[in-house]
């Protein structure tokens, strides 16, 4: 039987959080030796920034090292539960605070800062500027796309990552070796692939996993972590969308492969899993646009429209009607044809561009605006394609480096068919079948 005290313990994640950058668990090109924030730090020079990464990667706890660690006061708001008036109160007491005491100005930590509104963050930027507050924000969301301009311009932004599988096996040794609780427990560990690759690089992830599989076998002594236990236990738990992000990649996961599977039905269901958990229907709408050009794209050039056009209707009308233009552009998206032609030619163009940089730009090609560059021989030889049959003429518009190479490759679907056609009569020699 658990007693009174054990029920009332944090979670797992809760009880080990770390208090100092020493124990902080990833994110090295960050709190690195010699890295940003950790010069930042030891420098005592704090500005205000914004953290953006993926959900269980740590930006609240460092968020937190940081201020403790610079001795500075730490005020934390929630996007989702506050508005202006919280914001104000906070800066208000700060300036109060600063008048009498002369002390460092304060951190405020605002978590899933994109959830605020234009007023909300506008609120901010006053106090940020004059230094009042130092703002940490975090966001699991492009904070060019989610933080208004004045704003962003106004902080720096650091990009957390997933953590590794060499930081989830430190976790987890942390966890078996400093848990009051599981310290207690003879744990055997035989495996950890099912473990790590459920975590998905979500540290609070991982530990809530191992507290559930070793809860899930109370009274058994050792405690066996492996692979068929940690899919077992997983398998008989129910998945909640969760708004704080537990369930967020999972589900927009499933939704977007829905769409490349041309599967409609699972499309509106992943979708209606997103509206049912809260999810901000702008997401939505703009992983739609992304999905447009990179799963449809040639195959269906209209795709890309209407879906910027959803992401345009949902922004002014909001919810609950939002739902309905989503639901429609799911649907079309998933029932349209599928090419991947337009996101297969710029990786190849940009794997190309970055393996030579210095790759020269044919004299034809190039611009000719002073005398001496037309003395030199730039724009000389170049033909007007407007001024040959059909407007075509077979000139070599890439450098000699990469003369011939072909990045567009049309996939078969009766949109590209027209394409390659075209092409085919333009460029014989690239695009006719050997």
């Amino acid at each position: 039987m658990p007693t009174a005290t054990t029920s009332i313990l944090p979670p797992l994640p809760e009880r080990l959080r770390p208090h100092s950058l020493e124990d902080y668990v990833g994110q090295k090109h960050l709190v690195g030796e010699g890295c940003i924030l950790r010069k930042m730090i030891e420098s005592g020079a704090l500005s205000s920034f914004i953290l953006w990464g993926p959900p269980g990667v740590g930006k609240t706890t460092l968020a937190k090292i940081i201020a403790d660690t610079m001795d500075r006061e730490f005020y934390t708001l929630s996007a989702i539960s506050s508005g202006v008036k919280d914001v104000r109160d906070v800066i208000d007491g700060a300036k109060s605070k600063s008048l009498f005491s002369h002390s460092a100005a304060p951190v405020l930590f605002i978590d899933e800062i994109h959830r605020f509104n234009k007023a909300q963050q506008d609120a901010l930027l006053g106090a940020v500027e004059d230094g009042t507050i130092i703002l940490i924000g975090a966001t699991t969301e492009n904070p060019s796309f989610e933080v208004i301009t004045p704003l962003l311009s106004r902080c720096q932004v650091f990009v957390l990552k997933s953590l590794e599988q060499e930081d989830l096996q430190t976790l987890l040794d942390r966890a078996l070796s400093n848990d009051q609780i599981l310290k207690e427990r003879k744990v055997e560990v035989r495996q950890t692939a099912a473990l790590f690759r459920h975590s998905g690089g979500d540290g609070r992830k991982l530990l809530n996993i191992l507290e559930i599989v070793v809860d899930s076998q109370a009274g058994r002594s050792p405690v066996i972590i492996d692979n068929e236990t940690v899919t077992e236990c997983l398998q008989q738990g129910v998945a909640i969308y969760d708004k704080g992000g537990e369930m967020h990649y999972d589900i927009i996961s499933a939704f977007i492969k829905s769409i490349r599977g041309s599967d409609p039905n699972a499309a509106v269901y992943y979708m209606a899993r997103m509206l049912d958990g809260g999810e901000d229907p702008l997401f939505i709408a703009r992983r739609m646009c992304i999905s447009a050009s990179e799963d449809i794209g040639l195959a269906n050039p209209n795709a890309m429209l209407l879906a910027n056009a959803c992401f345009q209707i949902v922004n002014s009308i909001g919810m609950p009607e939002a739902r309905i233009p989503l639901s429609e552009t799911a649907i079309y998206l998933a029932s349209s044809p599928k090419s991947n032609s337009a996101y297969m030619a710029i990786g190849k163009a940009l794997e190309a561009a970055a393996s030579d940089r210095t790759a020269a730009v044919p004299l034809y090609l190039r611009n000719a605006p002073t005398k001496l560059m037309a003395e030199l021989g730039y724009s000389d030889g170049y033909k007007y394609a407007h001024d040959f049959p059909g407007h075509f003429v077979d000139l070599e518009f890439l450098p000699d480096a990469f003369r011939g190479t072909v990045f567009y490759e049309p996939q078969p679907n009766p949109s590209e068919d027209k394409l390659k056609a075209y092409l085919t009569a333009c460029w014989p020699k690239y695009y006719t079948k050997k």
